[in-house]
Order: C-alpha cells, then sequence, then structure tokens
C-alpha cells in the first residue's frame, strides 16, 4: 500500500484497508491538548477561527455509549488480556471520566496501530504532559516494556504564560518499536557554536581544525609495542597509533607540532560528524506565525521535526503511516524523503487541505492525490448522504474550498462558511447550504433569508438537483454583491453536485490566488532522495 490519503474514522479505515505487518513507521499526533482553548481547527489569515471551524472538544472527550461500547469490546474480546486489565483497571480509578473517554478511544486505535506495523517497524506518539503517563500505561501494554525506545521531549515554545507553576513550554513523544530488530539511521547535529569557537582554533589548506592527543597518557599505562622514536620525539608512555600509521597521518600533513615539539593530530571540522541527535529537542522550532510553513492549524508541526523522526527510523521506499493527519505534515515531509504514505482523517476540511497540500507542494502529485472515502462522481455523493449525511455535508462543502460545520443538530440554515478576500485584502464571508434531499421553492426562499439576516456577501445552495426554474429566479431576486473591483458576483448561487463534478458551475467570489481554503499557499517543497479538563465529570 502506497500513497493513499483516508477520509474517515481511523478506526474503520485501519480495519478495513491496512493489512497486518505493512507499514515501516507509525507517527501520530491526537488531536488533543489541554493547555490551549482548543475549540478551532483552523484559522484564516487574519487570524480569526470561522464558527464554522468549532471542533466542539468540549463534547469529544465525554463518556458516551459508544465509549461504553468500546470500553467492552476491549475488556471482553481483546485478545490482549494485559490490556483488557490495565483498561479495568484505570476505569475503577478514573471512573466515567472525559480522560477515561479519552484513554478508552486510544486504546482500541492502539491495538490496530500495532497490527499494520510491520515486525521491524518504528512508532512515535505526540501528545503533552496531561495525558502522557496514562497514554504510556497503554504503549507499555501494547507494544510491550521491552519494546520502549525513548521518551522524547520536543521544546515547542521558550515561553509560556503559566501562573504559580513551571513554565510549561514542551510536548512528549514516545518511541516504541514492534520488535528488537528496527530500522535505525544514526543522525548528527552541527556542532555548538561556542564549541567550534573554542576549540577549533587552527587552520590549513584542507580547513579548520583543532588539536587532539596523539601520545598516550599516564592514565592509559604503559604499551611496549608503542614505544617508540618518531620524528626526534619519544613519549613516556609511548604513542597512541602504530609508526607505520603514524608515518602516513605525518605525510598526509596532519601532525602539528607545538613550539615545544610536541605532536598533536589534526582533527578537521569539516570531517567530524558532529552531534548526535538527542532526546531532548530544543533546535526545531514550532511553525511561525508568518512562516511559509503556516497553514492556519493551531498544532502544526514544523516539517523538519517529522522530516528527523521520518529520516531516522524509516529507509527511503518504506511506508509511514499518520492516523490523526491534521493538515498532513507527515505525508508531506515522507513525500520529501522518498516514502511511501498513507494519511487518515477525520475531518473533511483537514482532508481537503492535505490533498491541496500535496499536490501544490509537489509536481508529480499536481492533480493525482484521490481521496478515498470523497466521492468521485454524483451517484458515490447520493450514496455517501445516505450512509451518513453529515458526513456528506461536510464533504459538500469542501467541493467549494468551504468549512462545514463540525457541531450536529440545529444549524440555523448553515451547513458552512466560507471566509475569502476582497481585492483590497478585506475578509468575507458566505454561507453555504447543502441538501441530499429533494429540493423545494420553499427551501431556496428560507435559504435567502439566511443570508439576509447573516449578512453574508455571497450564500452558496449546494444540492443534487431538480432545480427549476422558479427556484433560480428566487435565487436571482436577491441581485449580486460587489467587490471592491466593482466586479458583480450572484448574491446566492444555487450549485449542483453533478455540475460541480463535471466543471459546469462554480462557486463565484473573487479570485484567492491560488491559495488554500485556509488563505494559505502551501511552499513548493522539492523531493529528497483550553479545552474541558479532561479530569471532569460533568
Amino acid at each position: 500500500m502506497e500513497n493513499k490519503l483516508f477520509f474517515g474514522d481511523n478506526l474503520e479505515v485501519l480495519r478495513d484497508h491496512v493489512p497486518d505487518d505493512s507499514v515501516d513507521l507509525i507517527y501520530i499526533d491526537p488531536p488533543f491538548n489541554s493547555n490551549r482553548n482548543y475549540f478551532v481547527l483552523f484559522k484564516d489569515r487574519t487570524g480569526k477561527a470561522s464558527a464554522a471551524q468549532e471542533a466542539a472538544f468540549e463534547d469529544t472527550w465525554t463518556w458516551t455509549e459508544d465509549s461504553e461500547a468500546t470500553y467492552k469490546e476491549l475488556v471482553a474480546r481483546n485478545p490482549n488480556r494485559d490490556l483488557a486489565t490495565t483498561t479495568e483497571s484505570l476505569r475503577q480509578f478514573l471512573k466515567e471520566t472525559p480522560m477515561m473517554a479519552y484513554l478508552t478511544a486510544m486504546a482500541i486505535r492502539l491495538i490496530e496501530i500495532h497490527r499494520v506495523l510491520k515486525p521491524t517497524g518504528s512508532f512515535y506518539l505526540h501528545c503533552d504532559p496531561t495525558a502522557s503517563h496514562y497514554l504510556k500505561l497503554l504503549l507499555d501494554t501494547v507494544f510491550g516494556p521491552r519494546n520502549y525506545r525513548n521518551e522524547i521531549v520536543w521544546e515547542r515554545t521558550s515561553s509560556h504564560n503559566d501562573s504559580k507553576k513551571w513554565m510549561q513550554v514542551h510536548d512528549t513523544l514516545f518511541y516504541y518499536c514492534k520488535s528488537s530488530q528496527y530500522t535505525w539511521n544514526a543522525e548528527y547535529l552541527g556542532h555548538d557554536p561556542s564549541y567550534v569557537k573554542e576549540f577549533y582554533r587552527y587552520s590549513d589548506e584542507r580547513g579548520v581544525f583543532r588539536l587532539d592527543h596523539i601520545i598516550r597518557s599516564a592514565s592509559m599505562g604503559p604499551r611496549p609495542n608503542l614505544a617508540y622514536e618518531y620524528s626526534g620525539y619519544t613519549p613516556d608512555w609511548g604513542w597512541r597509533v602504530v609508526r607505520e600509521k603514524l608515518e602516513k597521518l605525518d605525510a598526509d600533513n596532519r601532525i602539528y607540532r607545538s613550539g615545544t615539539g610536541r605532536p598533536y593530530i589534526k582533527r578537521y571540522l569539516a570531517e567530524q560528524t558532529g552531534t548526535p541527535i538527542k532526546s531532548v529537542i530544543t533546535d526545531i522550532h514550532p511553525v511561525s506565525a508568518v512562516g511559509k510553513e503556516r497553514l492556519g492549524y493551531p498544532t502544526q508541526k514544523p516539517l523538519a521535526l517529522l522530516e528527523r523522526i521520518i529520516s531516522v527510523s524509516s529507509n527511503p521506499g518504506d511506508c509511514v503511516l499518520d492516523c490523526y493527519c491534521g493538515c498532513g505534515t507527515t505525508v508531506t515531509a515522507a513525500h520529501r524523503l522518498g516514502r511511501k504514505w498513507i494519511g487518515i482523517d477525520i475531518t473533511a476540511v483537514s482532508v481537503a487541505i492535505i490533498k491541496s497540500r500535496l499536490e501544490n507542494s509537489f509536481d508529480d502529485l499536481k492533480g493525482k492525490v484521490q481521496v478515498e472515502g470523497f466521492p468521485q462522481d454524483a451517484e458515490s455523493a447520493r450514496q455517501l448522504f445516505e450512509i451518513d449525511p453529515y458526513r456528506f455535508q461536510a464533504w459538500a462543502c469542501t467541493l467549494i474550498d468551504a468549512y462545514p460545520l463540525t457541531k450536529k443538530g440545529a444549524d440555523a440554515g448553515i451547513d458552512g462558511w466560507l471566509n475569502f478576500f476582497d481585492l483590497d485584502d478585506t475578509s468575507q464571508r458566505a454561507v453555504v447550504q447543502v441538501k441530499g434531499g429533494k429540493v423545494q421553492l420553499g427551501q431556496i426562499r428560507d435559504f435567502c433569508h439566511v443570508v439576509q439576516r447573516e449578512k453574508a456577501a455571497i450564500g452558496f445552495f449546494i444540492c443534487f438537483g431538480d432545480v427549476t426554474d422558479p427556484m433560480r429566479k428566487e435565487a436571482i431576486k436577491e441581485g449580486y454583491w460587489t467587490d471592491v473591483g466593482r466586479h458583480d458576483y450572484p448574491k446566492v448561487q444555487i450549485l449542483t453536485i453533478a455540475d460541480l463534478f463535471a466543471g459546469t458551475a462554480r462557486a463565484r467570489y473573487p479570485s484567492q490566488h491560488g491559495k488554500s481554503m485556509l488563505g494559505f499557499k502551501a511552499s513548493h517543497q522539492e523531493r529528497a532522495g483550553q479545552q474541558k479538563e479532561l479530569f471532569d465529570d460533568d
């Protein structure tokens, strides 16, 4: 399996589409961070989030019927009895709290993650300190304590406004393998500038170098076979190399003689491997608010972090999986480094943006990224509507680069928002309504009232078809919205699924100059060889 992007629940996708022992590296960054008011997925270029983006995380981690069913599956039908025991113990302590709901959802997915990982595969879980101790219990149970490799600390910010406690500036990554045989490609960092300045104080035609001992010290003790005179110098405890090697070094101009005649070996900076990567990462900075990587995703991780993980724990041609794909940093890094990839996300807008990011970033993917779970024609769109109306509604919004509402229930006639920018870069807003059933004239009339009520620049009504002339006349009566460049756009636009697929219709509003629906455009890449506390009961 390679280069697949899925729209759907990662538990279902893993079970239905990813075979046993098929993935070399898995990285996940589950959508949970209790230290931020994390109610939105994306922000536009103004730094504001659309109301349609409310991710409703205050409702995500509550104990529900689904939590109870998943818990029973873990305890009664899961063959990993150690995990069943751990889950039961956690519930006895945590009760039916949001934290227990979160851990139950994670545990069932960790089983599938372990299943699809190759015997030589590696797994990284990115989290924050709020639940990390519980997650490590689950990971030890699923992967086995012997397969734990590292706890990695990433300094994600240099400052944080924490009152009456140590500033919380780091994330935690747990690194596990499936067995004792796994990929590891050693990677090195550059030397500390202060170290270079202090020790690399000499230079010649080869470059900058430091001095290293080639004479044995007293603590090393005598070695008779290394006690010899060379070039008029006989060290008390002998040399560190045999005569033949010393002669070769001297002939290669790698011996430095001090004013006293004491010889040293030259260590050239350009020939040193550098410092091995450490479990505390301080040299990779978070995505800047004005950085070229920025896609408006608050918890977006820097490409450099994912590239380091992928480089050390996989090889070119290996398969990398991220089943909480977010804005697609993992799959972008994987493609850039010549790996195959699988991305999964349950949020339609995330998947649409990942697709756009990949196609804008790489010439070989332009127009070629297919999304499993996104309809490919009107008939498959109708099937999605019949199976899951809410998922259909979210997908339909992405057809015109709109943000779908994420809360189910009463929507006041609004299924999505489309934020766009006028020619003078003024933020404007359009409302979106999606109908999967038969359209009535009264629905068009009601939608016109919604556009008026919301004071929206434009309204988009998306449906399957059966649009009559009276419906179109009702929309036309709303007139036009005029931008600063004096271009007119119909105030209410009726768009059918079939016409959008065929390209015979499109949402009409000012060009966003190739930007994504976030207002950010992914940079071109060259391929290289405060949510609710989880302990609250109510």
